[in-house]
């Protein structure tokens, strides 16, 4: 099926409910040079339905202040001790039962029990630590067999073998009567920041346009409806710019190239998908099977275990998740019978309730359609590198605020805005000119000014996934 639809139409203050010349109710484009005078519908029709993209940071998230260009917290590291992809120093054999590791700069200590298994799931062995340099891990192994299996991996190369292995830390033990433990481990913490964005927009008409009044009835996005005049460009304009607070939060990288946004003088910020892309978790292909869910519980089973997850996701994504739900439904599905959904309970005389809003399968997981992803000016305009969805989790998480000096609770998605006792940059706007009551300037028209100094902070984004 192919379609050739349009996207264009011109990219639509607050209506006055009668026709009265109120600041908030103008509006502009009225050409009279034509010889007759058209036949004028008075409503403005309403082709592309809300046209807005905003309101999933509201859905998920909080505002808060801030008063640095500079936000900082920490979030835990992990508890226990483990390491991945190291290398077997050399040959290991039967007589002696040592095993040697390259770990570099490893905070394993002599006492401790560890576990080395080879990443390809062939060997594995207990083994008590006896020494530890800057470079390896020494130890001595518990089983009879354990060094033989391990032999049978490493070929007499070091490093060469192609062969990696991991290693935790289980517990410990001493002899009796021996000294303490060597040593002491500091709690790991992770040090995260993000700096806030300025974002602005501006809405300007000259004077002269502001003596010609015209009126158009519409209803807006936030539901208003009523009349405007010459400022209707004014109202889309905000709206515009309150869809760019949301937008730019979710789509912000850093600006690292010296001679690009970095040579201008410009920081950027961590958005959404640049802080899941790099510190949370990445899939890419269908979401369209059982097996597709139980590998992502597994994965949320090494990270956080929240217990409930939001899945925002795109029309394609929905769909895929929608069939894969009702694929696992074992009842009759015959002309007789109709077809039944679970809790749904379709009749087959009513509408029937193809979708599904939400699903437990290890966790709870509800479903949401995002239309920043569906809409064609948007992300749904994408074809390369396009992102179906995103994984949320719900709730809020406990982390240290280096600005407070204190541990606080926060939402896992949370925007900070630049605010003071004097200055509140969450959401400015000003009107500068000699025009429509302005008095500030000798400017012949009157500009409508906004302005926003903002950033994400995307906490625990290991607990997060982005569907590509």
């Amino acid at each position: 099926m192919a379609f050739n639809s349009p996207l264009g139409g011109s990219v639509s203050l607050t209506p006055a409910p009668s026709q009265v010349t109120l600041p908030g109710a103008y509006i502009t484009n009225f050409d009279f040079l034509n010889q007759y005078l058209p036949d004028t519908y008075e409503k403005e029709f309403e082709r592309y339905g809300n046209r807005s993209v905003s309101s999933f940071l509201r859905m998920v998230g909080a505002e808060m202040p801030c008063n640095s260009d500079l936000i900082k917290w920490s979030e835990q590291g992990r508890l226990h001790i483990k390491y991945t992809g190291q290398k077997l120093t050399a040959n290991v054999s039967d007589g002696d039962g040592t095993i040697e590791i390259d770990i570099a700069n490893s905070v394993i200590r002599v006492g401790q029990t560890i576990m080395v298994s080879d990443d390809n799931n062939t060997a594995s062995n207990k083994a008590i630590v006896t020494a530890v340099t800057s470079s390896k891990v020494t130890a001595k192994v518990y089983e009879s067999d354990g060094v033989a299996a391990f032999n049978a991996i490493d070929t007499g190369t070091p490093d060469n073998d192609g062969t990696s292995v991991s290693v935790f830390v289980y517990g410990s033990e001493f002899k009796k009567g021996s000294v303490g433990m060597e040593g002491a481990l500091e709690a790991p913490a992770d040090d995260k920041s993000n700096n806030p964005i300025i974002i602005k927009d501006k809405y300007a008409v000259s004077g002269s346009d502001m003596a010609q009044i015209g009126w158009v009835e519409v209803t807006t996005e936030n539901g208003a409806s009523g009349y405007l005049w010459y400022l209707k460009s004014e109202h889309e304009t905000r709206l515009r710019f309150e869809d760019y607070l949301e937008t730019a939060m979710i789509e912000a990288v850093p600006a690292v190239k010296a001679d690009g946004a970095l040579g201008e003088g410009l920081k950027g910020s961590e958005g959404l998908f640049y802080a899941i892309e790099n510190g949370g978790n990445t899939a890419t292909g269908s979401l369209d099977t059982i097996d597709d869910v139980d590998a992502l519980v597994t994965r949320l089973d090494k990270q956080g275990a929240i217990e409930e997850n939001v899945l925002f996701v795109n029309r394609g994504l929905s769909f895929e998740i929608d069939n894969m739900l009702a694929s696992q439904n074992g009842s009759a599905q015959t002309a007789a019978d109709g077809t039944s959904f679970g809790l749904f309970d379709n009749d087959r005389d009513m509408a029937l309730n193809l979708g599904f809003s939400g699903f437990r399968r290890g966790y709870d997981f509800y479903k949401s359609d995002w239309k920043y992803l569906n809409d064609a000016t948007m992300r749904g305009g994408i074809v390369g590198g396009a992102v179906d969805g995103v994984l949320v989790p719900a709730g809020s998480t406990t982390v240290y605020d280096q600005i407070l000096g204190k541990n606080a609770k926060r939402p896992f998605l949370h925007v900070r805005y630049r605010a003071s006792e004097t200055e509140d940059r969450k959401m400015k706007s000003w009107v500068v000119g000699s025009a429509g009551g302005a008095s500030n300037s000798d400017l012949d028209a009157m500009e409508v000014h906004f302005l926003s100094e903002r950033a994400l902070c995307t906490l625990g984004a290991n607990n997060f996934f982005l569907f590509k």
